[in-house]
């Protein structure tokens, strides 16, 4: 038969791939979204995937909404992609990251608990739980110490999950992802700033990069191929988190360099740095040891960053020369 897969948070990068994936694996896939009606789906036109995703209206913060929701699909998979994602806007919008994190994910648990269906649950952890770990790559037995309001948030998800593992026997796990990029990141995040600034120069704009501490180290990797993590958790017999990363650390600065270098233009010429986009506190590197996954899911990231970087640069590229209609003409292949 075919499997019943409900997203929640379908509308974001890691949703619109999960998507894409589970539709090539034969699943009949529902896309939640706070207002199903009036959200665009732009990544999923993207994906040229928009009509045939089932969307439905579902508030995760809302427990009647949820619970309706899952009486309504009766999906074999839940995956929990939904909430604020943006470590900066934490720090303006704690209460709204909190709730639509940590109550969202306990509201799933609990309609998952009360449908008494035999629903596995993967939720979206973050490595910003772990906090500064120095040189110590992070697995999955270090322990958290949370730097924002959006890894405290995060934190808090991970333990309501482990809680209804054990307590209530619900298959339910949580990947801790490192930070991973694609041509559907929103422009808020550093990374697709980066290269749609270094495009937008290489078009001939005279504008500058703006940017705060290029300093700290980050694991990046290719989101892709890290919803494959997700859907391989589902499909274990025994619930359990995971680390999934690449196990590479990489600095910003090399980064904004292999762009610049990419484009034929020298970084240092067209940076700023701006103290008002740093951070109350940050995390200065970022270090991972993602083993397990390897070893029990089979699962290792396949791109490199300077793959990641040249596929977002080429549709930054592609989407500068065409509209968002044209795009989907040409098909997603600069996209995966």
């Amino acid at each position: 038969m075919i499997k019943k897969a409900l997203i929640c948070g379908v509308s974001g990068q890691d949703g619109a791939y999960l998507s894409k994936l589970l539709l090539e694996k034969d699943y009949q896939v529902y896309g939640g979204s706070r207002d199903a009606q009036a959200s665009s789906f732009t990544n999923l036109k993207r994906l040229g995937i928009r009509d045939q995703i089932d969307v439905v209206s579902i508030n995760i913060i809302d427990f009647r909404s949820t619970l309706q929701t899952i009486m309504k699909v009766k999906p074999e998979e839940i995956y929990n992609l939904a909430g604020q994602s943006s470590v900066g806007l934490s720090f303006e919008q704690p209460v709204e990251t909190l709730e639509s994190i940590s109550i969202g994910t306990l509201n799933l648990l609990e309609a998952i608990r009360f449908s008494g269906q035999p629903i596995k649950l993967y939720n979206a952890g973050s490595s910003e739980c772990f906090g500064d770990t120095g040189e110590h790559k992070a697995n999955e037995e270090t322990a958290f110490k949370p730097r924002s309001p959006y890894a405290v948030a995060k934190a808090t998800a991970f333990w309501e999950v482990a809680n209804y593992r054990e307590a209530y026997n619900l298959f339910a796990c949580t990947g801790i992802l490192f930070n991973h990029e694609s041509p559907l990141r929103p422009a808020r995040f550093v990374t697709q700033k980066i290269i749609g600034t270094a495009v937008r120069i290489y078009n001939g704009s005279r504008e500058k990069l703006a940017l705060g501490n290029i300093e700290i180290e980050r694991d990046w990797g290719f989101a892709p191929d890290y919803v494959e993590a997700m859907w391989l958790m589902l499909q274990q017999d025994i619930a359990d988190d995971f680390v999934i990363s690449t196990g590479t650390t990489t600095s910003l600065r090399e980064f904004i360099d292999i762009t610049f270098n990419e484009l034929g233009l020298k970084a240092s010429e067209h940076i700023v740095i701006n103290k008002d986009f740093m951070r109350p506190t940050d995390l200065k590197a970022g270090h991972s040891d993602p083993s397990k996954a390897f070893n029990k899911l089979g699962w290792k990231a396949k791109a490199t960053l300077n793959d990641v970087i040249k596929c977002m640069i080429d549709s930054e590229l592609l989407l500068s020369k065409t509209n968002l209609n044209d795009l989907e003409k040409v098909g997603s292949n600069s996209l995966i």
